[in-house]
């Protein structure tokens, strides 16, 4: 099987990593990938967002499969160009996309399918925020409707900040906010597979979004993520696909907007139950990075059947009894402005650590850094060119284990101003979380 995987992050290196050890795929290709990508797969200078082009690159490498890995390609509709010319797409369309692409859009969907979720207020003027703000009370929660690569949210017991964030919001052309009451507990995350009328759930993870220790300072794209989670109750996924994701795939089949991806499943397990925090329609990053180590199951094959509509003649899908975690290096900077240009070193090392792979993010090739030999490819270094720079993931029997190696090999690398956390699943590994 020939795959072309769309995006640059650490989750389609996770994606590009794992289908390049099923033996049905016989070519691997990116558009555009990053460094660490281009090591398993041939790149191609394509716009991601840019469906005609991901098309016609799909045709001109013979590509049996499309997987389209971030949302903003998705909403933008590259799924549906690539179906059009004939070729297999792992991904909704963009009308299916809009329940991430829209908050507001996604509450809608969720109170006709009778799926468990925080209260909404939707504004789209301050005065309407404001009002919104002052039905629930501290702590505030207000989220951007719109894409905002995971740091549209703020969550706060300051209301002057809130409604700053929300004015923020409301200042884009047609901008709306979505008003939420607080949702308490820790979060989940779960990635269902549909093919738009059967579904199949993976494992949980749990990722990290704050930027520092403890759960403080601003939200992030996501600073780490852990698998399993031995503190979710046991029936945590059959829960979740009975009450929330196979209503929310049959409403979107009622619609005419049938689902067919990943539908990402944002929880909270609060002291009222399971309640959505929010819907996205691909792979989450960094949970990806924990998820499809532990998937003994080739991918290629499950992805291929969800792009197909044969999800439900898959056997059940396999599992190691393993754990993984990942913890996440930063730019210096981030998630405010970020520092780039600065070298990588380390990478060859921390891969030498048993257990660890290193997966890129945002990385670049530049001829004339002084970084150290080993780490060149194709006689260029690497230099940080983005936020959140690399995913180092480690898998052990156990988290405790899991932790032990992904830190190992966080140690190793070598990034000047960089930042990461230090208690990625820190609580899961020492004993039950709650």
């Amino acid at each position: 099987m020939k795959i072309l995987v769309v995006g640059t992050g650490a989750r389609e290196h996770a994606l590009v990593r794992a289908l390049s050890l099923d033996p049905a795929v016989t070519e691997l290709h990116a558009a555009p990938g990053n460094p660490g990508i281009g090591l398993l797969a041939r790149l191609h200078a394509v716009d991601q967002l840019d469906g005609a082009a991901v098309a016609e690159l799909a045709g001109r490498v013979g590509a049996d499969l499309v997987v389209v890995g971030p949302e903003a390609p998705l909403v933008a509709g590259v799924a549906d160009a690539v179906r059009a010319a004939g070729i297999a797409a792992f991904g909704p369309s963009a009308a299916a996309a809009q329940l991430e692409g829209s908050k507001a859009f996604a509450k809608e969907v969720m109170a006709a399918a009778g799926v468990p979720t925080a209260e909404p207020r939707v504004a789209t003027t301050v005065d309407a925020a404001a009002a919104g703000l002052d039905t629930f009370g501290p702590p505030y929660v207000v989220k951007d409707d719109g894409l905002a690569a995971g740091k549209g949210v703020v969550v706060t017991n300051d209301r002057a900040e809130a409604l700053a964030h929300a004015a923020d919001c409301l200042a884009k052309p047609g901008g709306t906010v979505v008003i939420e009451e607080y949702l308490d507990g820790p979060e989940i995350s779960l990635f269902v597979l549909s093919d738009g009328v059967d579904a199949v759930p993976l494992v949980p993870a749990q990722d990290f979004k704050r930027v520092r220790d403890g759960d403080e300072g601003p939200n992030t794209g996501g600073m780490g993520a852990y698998s399993p989670l031995p503190w979710a109750p046991h029936n945590l996924v059959e829960d979740v696909m009975n009450r929330v994701a196979r209503p929310t795939i049959a409403e979107m089949a009622r619609r005419g907007t049938p689902f067919a991806g990943v539908l990402y499943v944002g929880l909270a397990m609060t002291s009222k139950g399971v309640r959505v925090v929010e819907f996205n329609a691909r792979f989450g990053d960094p949970e990806t990075q924990v998820v499809l180590p532990r998937m003994a199951t080739p991918l290629a094959g499950v992805l291929y059947a969800a792009a197909t509509g044969t999800l439900g003649a898959l056997p059940p899908l396999e599992w190691l009894d393993a754990a993984a975690v990942t913890i996440v290096v930063a730019s210096g900077g981030y998630p405010g402005t970020v520092r780039s240009g600065d070298p990588i070193t380390g990478i060859e090392d921390a891969e030498a650590v048993p257990g660890v792979h290193v997966l890129h993010a945002g990385t670049a090739l530049r001829q004339n850094s002084a970084a150290d030999d080993d780490d060149a490819i194709d006689g260029a270094h690497l230099v940080a060119a983005g936020g959140r720079v690399l995913s180092v993931v480690g898998v052990g029997s156990n988290l405790a284990a899991a932790r032990a190696a992904a830190y190992a090999g966080v140690e190793q690398i070598e990034l000047p101003y960089s930042h990461h956390r230090n208690d990625i699943a820190a609580s899961a590994a020492d004993g039950p979380l709650v």
